[in-house]
């Protein structure tokens, strides 16, 4: 207990209660980090799952070697672990300030590296902050220990202080931070909070230095702590790494339901990420309950706690796909975020309760929590790698929720056999298991029928609707209706249709590069879909060479299968680059083209910015030649038309299209005319002229340019657009364009 001059209790109440105050706040602009920081890299090395996979792991990585080193401080400094706390916040603020300008630099400076390369150069940008970050809980248990010899109600608050921090920090990330403030005004909240909570915890360290432990005495209230019947430390080790494993995968998939869900909702990640920290924080101080007894005699139950938590978790964390897609028709989805909220909290009650039946109340208590908590970030990363990078490529699913509910029933029932020796009460544990890995196995195919066509058409799925093709992958999910209507990551992508009498894709905006550029014989086309706008450019009469730049390799295998656009794969004018199209600009800097085409998705789904932006179009300039046009889709946002006006001297709408470009452009009818007319794909001419509904649609689509209004079916000149538009803000990779609005303002 404490023992002071005045009073015994008061000292030992006010330092605690202040410091998870402040442990609540550090929560906070860690997480601001977390989002921010990634989006940054994300723009500099792309947004495929190798760059974001690397960008995540070089974070977990870094949390845990500041683990380790948190807790091998902790061993010998134990009178400064307050001082050490508040100069470890002033070191994040500092970094946090200077942050982005770094990772821009860094950017300048290592254009065109290789894969393994970027991946270093990210972990080397983050992996001072997040160590930081992550020496911070170790040294704060190490302290609490002296105040209450109990590890797991010391850690069990600390985790919930922090992380509801971190899931406040979302939410207001969504709602708020991003929206308003961008990029950098958000790390700069978070920087100065950083410096707050420094400054305080420094001023803390010497407003308590009066307050002495006595090692000795104890008070009634304090029962004796006995290490005896400890759990193995190996096994909560490893108990904890699968642990972590089987949260962080869980997260992955989810995340992936969700932005299906969602359409790519750039707020998705989030809210999801929010209620999923909210979650481990509520089962944090639930935990503190469960390990309010210490005595050793005890340790079983509480492991039987953990196993049964473990169990109840993973049967959730299976339900919540089927949920969210059956509940689709009734409810938005963030109404069965509660869901994940709860599976979470039962997750997150696992590891406070593994530290108080593992590690003793010391002067080791940090360093051995330490080894825990880099177990289980180690676990965090594995099974983000693994299930994100490798078995999204090679599982549905519905494939991978019951290879991880098989996973987490089979630790819980490993922690509920430990607790018992009667062969008897082994035995019923270990066959209720099977039972309800059998069950979840049986049930997976009724609960995971139609599991896309409910989670896209929401309330309008019926009996018969069911798409004729879903193709996962680890990059996305590409789903195709029966009329041909290619959805990619759950919102419209395109059709399989290079017709422009039945022009159901608006492929005229494709046939429209040859009134507006002389000659287009080298083409950079980012973005593959459907192949439709690729087959219809590789089969211009003046092109020479079309390099397409694809993220999700899963649109190679659809396209051999649909006849209007299965040859544009087999054509030699034709070169196909799996990977994120800024990142191969940035890569390839030498590169030039008469026309980068881009029929980007639209404005305000995830990290769409980073192709609309001020910085992509200087980048993107950069690569045309001279007389160049840059031709992409604004899917009708203003901010998206007003920054090409703005970028560039010279722009032209064509329908939701703008071309832009560094040189004088103009619309030549009679080139126009004489292409259409000779223009063939497959050896069929797109216009038989024999035909009078041919002769028809020609005229139709020639006399486009005559309509020079804001119509969407039309051709609209800068000077008009900019005095439309006056007054409407530019995309920058700072303020992300749309990305963070709510629908009504998009």
């Amino acid at each position: 207990m404490l023992l002071e001059s005045k009073g015994a209790q008061a000292p030992k109440a006010w330092p605690q209660a202040f410091l998870c105050v402040l442990f609540f706040f550090s929560g906070f602009p860690a997480l601001i980090y977390q989002i921010v920081w990634q989006r940054a890299l994300f723009a500099i090395y792309g947004v495929n799952i190798e760059s974001v996979t690397t960008v995540v792991t070089a974070f977990m990585l870094g949390l845990g070697f500041g683990s380790l080193a948190g807790g091998f401080v902790s061993k010998r400094q134990r009178g400064r672990l307050l001082l050490l706390f508040g100069c470890v916040e002033l070191a994040i603020a500092s970094f946090g300030f200077v942050s982005l300008h770094l990772f821009h630099f860094a950017a300048v400076n290592t254009a065109g590296v290789s894969a393994i390369r970027a991946g270093l150069i990210a972990f080397c940008l983050v992996i001072f902050p997040t160590a930081l970050m992550g020496s911070t809980l170790p040294l704060l248990v190490s302290y609490l220990v002296r105040f209450s010899p109990n590890t797991g109600r010391s850690v069990g608050m600390l985790y919930f202080v922090n992380t509801l921090g971190s899931a406040v920090a979302c939410l207001t990330a969504a709602f708020f931070l991003m929206r308003f403030l961008g990029e950098s005004g958000a790390v700069r909240v978070a920087a100065t909070m950083n410096g707050g909570i420094g400054l305080a915890a420094i001023v803390l360290h010497f407003a308590s230095r009066h307050v002495q432990v006595d090692r000795h005495s104890k008070t009634e209230q304090e029962p004796k702590f006995s290490a005896a019947r400890l759990m193995p430390f190996p096994l909560a080790l490893f108990v904890t790494g699968v642990a972590g494993f089987i949260a962080l995968a869980y997260e992955v998939i989810w995340y992936r339901l969700y932005s299906f869900s969602s359409g790519g909702d750039a707020r998705t990640f989030a809210l999801l990420l929010g209620f999923y920290l909210a979650g481990i924080a509520y089962g944090s101080l639930a935990a503190r309950s469960v390990c309010s007894d210490l005595d050793a005699g005890t340790m079983d139950r509480h492991v039987r706690f953990a196993g049964r938590f473990v169990i109840v978790a993973n049967i959730l964390g299976f339900l919540v796909a089927p949920t969210v897609a059956l509940a689709g028709r009734f409810v938005p989805d963030v109404a069965t975020l509660p869901l994940v909220l709860v599976t979470a909290a039962l997750l997150g009650a696992v590891f406070p309760i593994l530290c108080h039946v593992s590690v003793s109340p010391d002067s080791n208590a940090g360093a051995r929590l330490s080894y825990l908590y880099i177990s289980n970030i180690a676990g965090s990363a594995l099974g983000s790698f693994l299930v994100g990078f490798v078995l999204m490529d090679v599982l549905s699913f519905g494939q991978i929720a019951i290879l991880l509910a098989t996973l987490g029933l089979i630790l819980g029932v490993v922690l509920l056999l430990t607790t018992t020796a009667k062969k008897s009460n082994r035995l019923v544990i270990a066959v209720s298991g099977v039972a309800v890995v059998t069950a979840v196995v049986l049930a997976s195919p009724w609960l995971f029928d139609r599991f896309y066509e409910k989670l896209l058409y929401k309330g309008e799925v019926h009996s018969d609707t069911r798409f004729s093709r879903v193709v996962e992958t680890r990059s996305g999910v590409i789903t195709i209706s029966p009329d041909g209507t290619v959805f990619g990551g759950g919102m419209y992508d395109g059709r399989f249709n290079v017709d422009l009498l039945r022009d159901t894709n608006w492929v005229i905006r494709a046939y429209a590069l040859s009134a507006i550029h002389p000659s287009p014989k080298e083409v950079l086309m980012i973005g593959l879909s459907s192949g439709s706008w690729a087959q219809i450019i590789a089969n211009h009469e003046n092109l020479e060479k079309l390099t397409i730049i694809e993220i999700n390799p899963g649109y190679l295998n659809i396209i051999p299968q649909h006849d209007q656009v299965a040859s544009v794969l087999r054509n030699p004018k034709v070169t196909v680059v799996i990977d994120d199209g800024r990142r191969w600009l940035t890569r390839n800097p030498d590169r030039k083209f008469d026309v980068i085409v881009m029929n980007t998705t639209y404005h305000w789904r995830a990290n769409v910015s980073n192709l609309l932006s001020v910085e992509f179009l200087d980048l993107a300039r950069r690569h045309l030649k001279p007389g160049g046009i840059h031709y992409y889709n604004t899917t009708g946002s203003q901010r998206a038309m007003i920054t090409g006006c703005t970028s560039f001297p010279h722009a032209l709408r064509i329908a939701n299209f703008l071309a832009v470009s560094g040189s004088p452009m103009s619309v030549d009818r009679q080139r126009w005319r004489r292409i259409l007319m000779s223009y063939s794909i497959d050896g069929k001419l797109v216009f038989d002229l024999s035909q009078a509904a041919h002769r028809q649609r020609l005229e139709e689509v020639l006399s486009m340019p005559e309509v020079q209004t804001d119509d969407v079916f039309a051709m609209e000149s800068a000077e008009s657009i900019r005095r439309r538009l006056w007054g409407v803000p530019v995309i920058t990779d700072d303020n992300m364009g749309t990305e963070w609005l709510p629908a009504r303002d998009r």
